[in-house]
């Protein structure tokens, strides 16, 4: 029997696959259960449509972070800290710094968990900071960190 699935079954498929299962399995745990539906024309007709409009949903996004990434990529992005003496930061940089400083100078919504530094930033200085704006469109730009006075 031809399912389509509505919610993710292990070892079987995700929501919106077409899967062939045998009739007792389809009628006793999937459809019992809420799992799939049987699959007619017209329902597979639907879930098509759906998966062609997410996909050029997906495309649009891509591309508008791809637009983004070539504005940002290698530029600099400045925080400003209050530091000791020889210049070693009361506390450390974080990534929630970073994306206001983001927002701020860039008009960019990015979420703190999108910036990854590569360790903590604990002293002035410039440091590589990858920030990725959606799936596989990361860019790299460099964080300096000045001591403010």
């Amino acid at each position: 029997m031809k399912v389509i699935l509505i919610k993710d079954v292990n070892k079987l498929g995700k929501s919106g696959d077409k899967a062939e299962v045998a009739d007792g399995y389809a009628r006793n745990y999937l459809i019992a259960r809420g799992l799939a539906l049987e699959a007619t024309s017209n329902l597979i007709a639907e879930v098509d449509s759906r998966k062609r409009g997410e996909k050029a949903k997906e495309a649009k996004l891509k591309k508008e972070a791809e637009e983004i990434k070539k504005q940002i990529q290698g530029k600099t992005v400045t925080v400003h800290v209050s530091a000791g003496e020889k210049g070693k930061l009361f506390g450390s940089v974080t990534n929630s710094q970073v994306a206001e400083a983001l927002k701020v100078l860039y008009k960019l919504d990015i979420d703190k968990r999108d910036v990854k530094l590569p360790e903590a930033v604990k002293q002035a200085g410039e440091f590589p900071v990858i920030v990725r704006l959606y799936r596989e469109v990361d860019a790299q730009m460099t964080l300096i960190v000045e001591v403010a006075k």
